[in-house]
């Protein structure tokens, strides 16, 4: 059988699905920046789903999980602009490569945000 070799890998495949689901401006990420977030099930459906804000860790990983398995409405709801790109310099380091390559060509101002700390 042959093979289709216009057919997408499974990174693109991967990277396509969050880029549709990407907010058009950070600014449309109006999210708590404080207290405390319970996360959807279809968010959070393993393990922790209460999150304080004001506690880094916990904060870190809330966005984490909401990078990875929350659609566009979760993004803009749960997810703060200002929290989002003062994190991204450590937060880039703990989601996956398609998730950072999506969120960075998309918004170049979290690119600038990891400049900025590694210079």
């Amino acid at each position: 059988m042959p093979s289709d070799e216009s057919s997408p890998s499974a990174a693109e495949l991967l990277r396509e699905r969050y880029a549709r689901r990407l907010p058009s401006s950070l600014g449309e990420l109006i999210g708590p920046s404080h207290g405390t977030v319970q996360l959807p099930l279809h968010v959070a459906w393993s393990g922790l789903t209460r999150f304080d804000l004001d506690r880094p860790r916990l904060r870190m990983s809330m966005y984490r999980t909401v990078l990875a398995e929350g659609q566009r409405d979760d993004l803009v709801t749960l997810l703060n602009r200002d929290l989002l790109v003062s994190q991204w310099p450590v937060l880039r380091t703990l989601i996956s490569r398609a998730i950072r390559d999506v969120w960075e060509s998309a918004f170049p101002e979290l690119t600038a945000a990891h400049s900025a700390t590694a210079a």
